[in-house]
């Protein structure tokens, strides 16, 4: 399916008042605005491939549609890496869903979130125009950073068509250290280490066990982790892509009557007992997100304390309805994202976040 014909489909839909929905390989619709039941799908998997790559530029530009494993495929062979290691939650993940969810993986708090590598895309609004933001470096803008603002946008704003990203060189060399520890003693280790220079790409506490990921230089490397001490963990590789993917055992089965519940959070906050045992809750991106299991029950104290603690909680897996999932905005933010809807979508053709 062509960017025309989309462009056709939407002008019909806002003539009728009809209704549109984006859609690639579904992996991340359980974190995505609902649509309407009426709403026709625009299958974004057709328009697919690499534009553009630049290895020595570090620029990627890709059609939405394309696989990101194959995405992640090219750079590898090439050396490089989106560093925001973005979490597919499905064998045919895009990296339309990526920009569209602006979910990052492990490496978020160490190199940049995936709208930090955002250096330009492409979109067809809710009046069937296509938009050009940003381009291929990162000092090209003038106004306001809309391509970066696309991001987590949830396919609210319209038809996100390309997107370039700015790349980076694969680690020479990685490893885990694992160390037994409370949780408040691993909230304490994770800032410190991070703060005297240790090349820390990740870092998570679950189940009584703190891992801290190692990579770059060799040597860099090597120091850091005699230095930290603590034991290797064997095919780490493979440890931390389960983690991104919530393969882990803390992520099984969640569901309204235990729902996966995500807090954002200063990165020195304390334990606490939301999660009541530490068997329910991980620390993860260096003390500044926490996961929960917690009954629905809980959300408003655990939003209060997310409040409190300068971040906000949201239910993300397993929410009983929407307006249990969703975060609530302050007062200020909702205006401003009204405008931006009403600019983008003037006509409402796709959902509202």
């Amino acid at each position: 399916m062509t960017i025309e014909t989309w462009q056709a489909q939407i002008k019909q839909a806002a003539a009728r008042g009809g209704k549109l929905a984006i859609r690639g390989s579904g992996s991340k619709a359980f974190c995505s605005p609902p649509a309407s039941p009426t709403a026709v799908l625009l299958d974004i998997r057709a328009h697919a491939g690499v534009v553009e790559y630049e290895p020595n530029e570090l620029v990627i530009v890709v059609r939405t549609g394309t696989a990101l494993a194959e995405v992640e495929r090219v750079m590898t062979a090439a050396g490089q890496m989106l560093a925001f290691e973005a979490p597919h939650f499905g064998p045919g993940a895009t990296i339309g869903g990526a920009l569209a969810s602006g979910l990052s993986g492990p490496r978020r708090p160490y190199a940049g979130a995936l709208r930090d590598f955002v250096l330009g895309c492409k979109v067809v609004d809710g009046k069937g125009e296509h938009l050009a933001f940003g381009g291929k470096v990162m000092k090209n803008v003038a106004g306001f950073d809309v391509a970066r603002l696309l991001a987590g946008s949830h396919g609210t704003f319209g038809v996100l068509t390309e997107v370039a990203f700015k790349c980076l060189p694969l680690p020479q060399s990685q490893q885990t250290r694992v160390f037994e520890l409370g949780a408040e003693d691993a909230v304490v280790a994770m800032n410190r280490w991070y703060a005297a220079a240790n090349p820390i790409t990740a870092s998570v506490w679950v189940g009584g066990r703190l891992y801290v990921r190692l990579a770059g230089a060799e040597p860099a490397v090597r120091l850091a982790a005699t230095n930290l001490g603590g034991e290797a963990l064997a095919d780490d590789a493979r440890w931390w892509r389960d983690w991104r993917e919530q393969g882990h055992p803390f992520f099984a089965a969640s569901d309204a009557s235990s729902p996966l519940i995500r807090v954002s959070c200063k990165a020195t906050a304390a334990f606490g007992d939301l999660g009541n045992g530490a068997e329910k809750q991980a620390i993860d991106w260096g003390g500044a997100q926490r996961w929960l299991r917690a009954s629905s029950v809980a959300l408003p104290a655990i939003r209060e304390w997310a409040r409190a603690n300068g971040g906000f909680a949201q239910v993300f897996r397993g929410a009983a309805h929407e307006g249990e999932r969703v975060s609530p905005l302050p007062a200020a933010l909702v205006g401003v994202q009204q405008k931006l809807k009403q600019s983008f979508d003037p006509y409402g053709v796709f959902p509202n976040l």
